[in-house]
């Protein structure tokens, strides 16, 4: 009888379980799939999606259709408008290509209206408001482009699917996006003071890799305080998490009183942003330390994990809570790495190469 039940034991709780992702390299025009089988990481696919390819077009942006079926991606660097391109998951080819704003980057789909949302980062030009497109990804047709903020950069849908929440960087404001009405709800101002000139500013906390400075125009351009990189909305409260990328922080905002209700001090540099799906943890990304940060919402209490180089960028946490999947672009010719973090150690466990300057990243499934 006790054979038997240790052979069950094992049996039952002995398997191993595989993690699967989506990485993008936006200075190589290629998407790594990823496998982690707890244990080590592999790239097992190094997918080409550069449309002209004399040019580097940036992988930007990624996302997996609810089903699994499909997985998109905004390829910035278009002249002068980006695309968005849908690919099989079971054969990583394309399917379809759609043209968006200027320089098309973060994207979620809704589980409420079946539409994909995308901000529009207008990096380059005249630093005017830009807007979110909304796509149809059955027929792959922009329905509408709805305007924001001042270069819209991190944007994620809330649980329900009904707001698309998005950050203007350059405006340092929240925005709020109805998903059925296809129309801005509320906006919030995320600074302390609204306007400040380049000396303080956390430059090497910013995103300067590929900025083309030249064909930006810096006149009457408005620089916020904040520079809000990313936003996640907390999966049971109603409550969003921003990070302030030049004020070294996270801003909590309470959705339903919409006003800002704390603000975590970080290390230098939050980028990306995700939260646990129980709501207890938020894994921050450290752009300008090369650092990851895991902070326990309820305790307040924080743990930082070296990555394995430089310039750490975007994060996805597995839906088992287990892991934190980090993407560290690298610096100059150098490769970029995915790094895996266990959550509860607090410790990177697995790394692997991929293209250079690694950044958008998406989970596509667990399997056991």
């Amino acid at each position: 009888m006790k054979r038997l039940i240790l052979f069950f034991a094992f049996t039952t709780f002995g398997f191993s379980q595989n993690y699967y992702l989506y990485v993008a390299a936006e200075s190589d025009d290629t998407v790594s799939l990823i496998k982690f089988d707890g244990k080590s990481a592999t790239e097992l696919e190094r997918i080409p999606v550069g449309i002209k390819f004399a040019e580097t077009e940036g992988p930007h942006g990624l996302t997996v259709d609810p089903s699994g079926d499909y997985w998109y991606l905004s390829l910035a660097h278009g002249n002068p408008y980006g695309t968005l391109t849908k690919f099989s998951t079971k054969t990583n080819t394309e399917i379809a290509t759609t043209e968006l704003g200027y320089f098309p980057a973060t994207m979620e789909i809704s589980s409420l209206t079946g539409l994909l949302y995308c901000v529009n980062f207008k990096l380059y030009g005249t630093m005017t408001p830009s807007s979110v497109s909304v796509v149809d990804p059955q027929t792959m047709t922009e329905i509408t482009k709805i305007p924001t903020g001042v270069m819209p950069h991190g944007s994620r849908i809330s649980p329900d699917g009904r707001f698309q929440y998005s950050v203007a960087m350059m405006s340092g404001e929240l925005y709020e996006v109805d998903t059925v009405s296809l129309e801005v709800n509320r906006v919030l101002q995320l600074d302390n003071n609204h306007h400040m000139d380049h000396q303080g500013m956390d430059h090497q906390g910013m995103d300067h890799q590929g900025m083309d400075h030249q064909g930006m125009d810096h006149q009457g351009m408005h620089h916020s305080t904040t520079q809000p990189t990313w936003v996640i909305p907390h999966p049971s409260d109603s409550k969003v998490y921003i990070a302030g990328n030049s004020s070294n922080e996270i801003i909590e905002v309470d959705t339903d009183s919409w006003e800002i209700i704390n603000r975590f001090k970080t290390g230098k540099g939050p980028y990306n942003i995700d939260i646990t799906s129980d709501g207890k943890k938020l894994v921050t990304t450290l752009k300008g330390e090369g650092k990851t940060e895991i902070k326990n919402l309820k305790t307040g209490k924080t743990k930082i994990v070296d990555n394995t180089t430089k310039v750490s960028h975007g994060v996805i946490i597995s839906p088992d809570n287990k892991y934190a999947f980090v993407t560290v672009e690298g610096i100059g010719g150098e490769p970029g790495v995915l790094d895996v973090i266990d959550i509860g150690k607090a410790k990177l466990v697995s790394s692997v190469n991929i293209g250079k300057q690694a950044g958008g990243i998406a989970f596509w499934k667990l399997e056991q």
